[in-house]
């Protein structure tokens, strides 16, 4: 535009046209500017420049969200800058719990940091419910913890454990699962040295205080502050179970080998048979042998048929012999089991 042509304006017009520009600035900066999230931070007494609003924006960081958890921070009276929250909310903490655990501290007069905060909440551990924690101890419970003393009595036992949350000692420490495995493992240890099953019936306590000597919560994130059984029952004989089972066994192992010793009798019963009906055979064999020979003998002349009568004879009155003898035996066994008395010729 010529120096002729701004002249040629009127003075009306040329306000008109700085009129028009202030609206444009304006409306630019409503635009941008979330202004009733500025105000409402404005009149709480935690304000936000809106240049840092409008960078939220621009980041794409729920503000809203942000701004009211600064403005809850500022009337509990902590200091936080709203750069912190904002620095959290992009790592992806949770900013809330953040500022609820520190308030809950505050208000409870304890250590707690926005640092240690923050590093809690990281580290994928409810901040909130470790500063209440901390400040009001928990109790957890045990499951049934089944152990045997040393007279053979199973015993049962559930054991409550108070709490309190350390929170110097809550990043890269165990948790409760730890704490209730270490009680599970002394309460077994205790009953395991109790010299009888009444012993610990009589005084429970001597769990606890067996367990507490171990110092159970190291390396952890939390303080055992009491340690108490609330339940113990009796089970089973495990030891007269375990001798039945011994015997059972012992039975088995010593059925087995009579049953071994059976089958290798059979087997040697069945052996002798064999040899046996082996030896029959050679008698058998030598037998012919012998009227192989008798014949023999007859054709040369050796042996004559008189020789076989007399041999025949002979052979006749041994048989004879032979049964009357055994005649004799059968007698004597006959009347010595009808309780008579025998006498020999």
């Amino acid at each position: 535009m010529t120096n002729s042509m701004i002249l040629a304006i009127p003075a009306w017009g040329i306000w008109l046209i700085v009129l028009a520009c202030v609206v444009a600035i304006l409306v630019g900066i409503l635009c941008l500017v979330p202004i009733n999230v500025w105000f409402r931070a404005l009149a709480s007494g935690a304000h936000v420049s809106m240049f840092r609003l409008i960078g939220m924006k621009m980041r794409k960081v729920d503000y809203k969200k942000l701004v009211n958890i600064y403005i809850v921070s500022q009337k509990a009276g902590l200091d936080i800058p709203i750069s912190e929250l904002e620095t959290h909310l992009m790592a992806g903490g949770d900013i809330e719990k953040v500022v609820d655990a520190l308030i809950a501290a505050h208000s409870a007069k304890m250590d707690l940091t926005l640092e240690q905060a923050k590093a809690i909440d990281l580290a994928g551990r409810d901040v909130v419910e470790a500063v209440k924690t901390s400040v009001t101890p928990r109790v957890i419970k045990t499951n049934w913890i089944e152990a045997v003393a040393k007279n053979g009595i199973q015993l049962k036992a559930i054991a409550q454990v108070t709490i309190r949350a350390r929170l110097d000692k809550q990043i890269g420490m165990a948790d409760t699962e730890t704490i209730l495995a270490r009680v599970g493992e002394g309460i077994v240890t205790a009953i395991g040295k109790a010299n009888t099953h009444s012993d610990i019936m009589a005084d429970p306590s001597i769990i606890s205080k067996t367990i507490l000597q171990d110092n159970l919560d190291k390396q952890t994130a939390y303080e055992i502050v009491s340690i108490d059984i609330c339940d113990v029952d009796i089970g089973q004989n495990i030891g007269a179970k375990l001798k039945i089972e011994d015997a059972e066994a012992k039975k088995k192992i010593s059925q087995a080998a009579a049953e071994e010793r059976k089958a290798q009798a059979i087997a040697l019963e069945q052996e002798m048979k064999a040899k046996t009906q082996e030896m029959k055979a050679i008698v058998l064999a030598a037998e012919s042998k012998v009227h192989e020979a008798m014949a023999t003998a007859m054709k040369n002349g050796k042996f004559g048929v008189m020789d076989y009568y007399k041999l025949q004879n002979m052979v006749a009155d041994t048989n004879m012999r032979n049964s009357i003898g055994s005649a004799k035996d059968k007698d004597n066994k006959s009347n010595n089991g009808n309780g008579r008395p025998t006498f020999d010729n």
